[in-house]
């Protein structure tokens, strides 16, 4: 379809040779002499893009652009003026120009502005297409060989920064190959993470930095400083990725890095061993008072502050401690309104359960299910409600401290949608993507499996329990109603299994800009 150009300029005469040489290119131009002329026409024509001199007798350019946005507001309107006043700029600016050009022009610089205008999604997509095509056999080559755990961690980023480009592209034909070839990542890294898991944990070979040991490893050197350190459950490296931009306005980051989540990788096992230096079959072990197992009642992650308590004590810390969590949003406001309360500690602690809400939510209420249809989507509504969270306002007012800032999150969450048959007792817990349990019934190749659990220094309840793990996309299914229930949970978001989504978590330190 050809591209409609409006050029409004008193002087539109001298312009012929450009127009001339728009239409050889294939664009169709109508020229007009005045402001009033030009809004004529868009009270008539709806038109791709508009060219209007700002200099002209009448009604100015800058008149006419306002009442050519009343008309038109999507319009892209290009400013051409012979003066370089700021003042003039800003008011152009103001009235939301797509460009700004200075007389005199020349023809280049016209199809240059239409092509940053009409074409930039359409060119952008096309350059993206083609450097992905180029790196795909390299990523594949890549997946064929044997990483390690830091080339894991690139691997990943990778992967995640090619996931957030698409997601720009109004074309999405090429993120199905992306998909494909992220689901063989994923394949390849649970291989990876079942040949080597419990040699890290058995100390037969050196492993990642992991959650357990990430207090005292990467938090701890940082106590001679005041430090704020932020753990928002359930918080993804790419949804990290899309919060990035709004955090830079108030933090410069000092480091941004990927550590390992331990399994299961759900907020009863991951978020306590982050606070208590140990892993679950150690907390049980030297604090059975402050572990809540699988089938106790009561909150599973309610001593997090008193195992916290106890590892500073083992490492010799006698910091301040100030800690909250926060599990709505009243508590949410609450805590920015009393913020001053939180300067005379040395080490503030705030768990936000955001993220973790939404993922349960979007399972269980079809109106988020519909908002957060796919990956994009479910990245974009983590971003709006940290736009308008208090969250974001408690952030600022750490960032005008200009104290040290460590963001980071117990382990992650991946969207299943194959469903795997296992069949246990009635008192088998019920996450989706981990078992723990006697006498467990399944397809050894469907799963990992951890017959001892002190091997993977979990709790074990009965001398016969069993660990299973979902790998993948993957979520464990009973046969009693199997249609209905693998019909509700597909194309959830859970965690407590492996795949690089759960795993692979972000850990970052900022530095507020004051």
């Amino acid at each position: 379809m050809q591209v409609k150009i409006l050029w409004a300029d008193d002087e539109i005469d001298l312009l012929k040779p450009h127009i001339i040489f728009l239409t050889q290119k294939g664009y169709e131009v109508e020229a007009v002499h005045s402001g009033g002329e030009a809004i004529e026409k868009c009270e008539e024509t709806a038109y791709d893009i508009v060219f209007l001199d700002e200099n002209m007798p009448g009604i100015s350019g800058l008149d006419a652009l306002a009442r050519i946005k009343e008309l038109r507001p999507l319009v892209p309107v290009v400013m051409i003026t012979k003066s370089e006043e700021e003042s003039i700029m800003e008011e152009a600016i103001g009235g939301k120009i797509a460009d700004y050009l200075i007389k005199p022009v020349n023809p280049n610089q016209i199809l240059l502005s239409l092509k940053r205008n009409l074409d930039q999604s359409k060119l952008v997509s096309e350059k993206l297409n083609t450097n992905y095509q180029r790196e795909f056999r390299q990523i594949g080559m890549d997946l064929g060989d044997r990483m390690d755990a830091e080339e894991w961690s690139a691997m990943y980023k990778k992967l995640v920064n090619w996931d957030l480009e698409f997601s720009k592209m109004e074309d999405q034909g090429m993120q199905e190959v992306f998909d494909m070839q992220l689901k063989e990542a994923n394949s390849s890294f649970s291989r990876f993470i079942e040949e080597n898991y419990l040699d890290w944990l058995n100390g037969v070979e050196q492993g990642p930095q992991m959650l357990h040991t990430l207090f005292k490893d990467r938090v701890a050197p940082h106590l001679k400083e005041p430090v704020y350190l932020l753990v928002v459950d359930n918080l993804r490296y790419d949804q990290y990725q899309v919060l990035r931009p709004a955090l830079s306005k108030y933090f410069s980051f000092e480091k941004e890095d990927i550590v390992y989540s331990i399994l299961p990788t759900a907020t009863q096992y991951a978020r306590n061993a982050f606070f208590a230096g140990l892993m679950p079959g150690e907390i049980k072990k030297k604090h059975p008072d402050l572990w809540v197992g699988e089938d106790e009642e009561g909150s599973k992650n309610g001593n997090e502050e008193e195992l916290l308590t106890k590892q500073l004590q083992r490492l010799g810390s006698d910091v301040k401690l100030g800690y909250r969590k926060i599990t709505n949003l009243e508590a949410g406001k609450k805590l920015y309104e009393n913020f001053n309360q939180l300067k005379n500690n040395d080490l503030n602690v705030i768990v936000y359960n955001f993220v973790d809400m939404l993922s349960h939510a979007r399972t269980d209420m079809k109106v988020i299910r519909e908002l957060a249809d796919d990956e994009a989507a479910y990245r974009s509504l983590t971003s709006s409600w940290f736009d308008h969270s208090p969250l974001q306002d408690i952030m600022k007012e750490i960032a005008k401290t200009g104290a040290k800032v460590i963001l980071t999150t117990d382990h992650g969450t991946i969207k299943v949608n194959n469903a795997v048959k296992i069949v246990g007792p009635r008192e088998t817990n019920t996450n989706l993507r981990y078992k723990i349990g006697k006498n467990l019934n399944y397809k050894e190749k469907e799963v990992f499996e951890v017959k001892d659990p002190d091997e993977a220094y979990l709790p074990k309840d009965n001398i016969s329990d069993t660990y299973v793990f979902s790998r993948n996309n993957d979520f464990f299914v009973y046969p009693n109603n199997y249609n209905h229930y693998s019909k509700y949970y597909n194309d959830t978001f859970q965690h407590g299994g492996i795949s690089l989504e759960e795993i692979l978590i972000p850990f970052v330190e900022m530095r507020g800009k004051k």
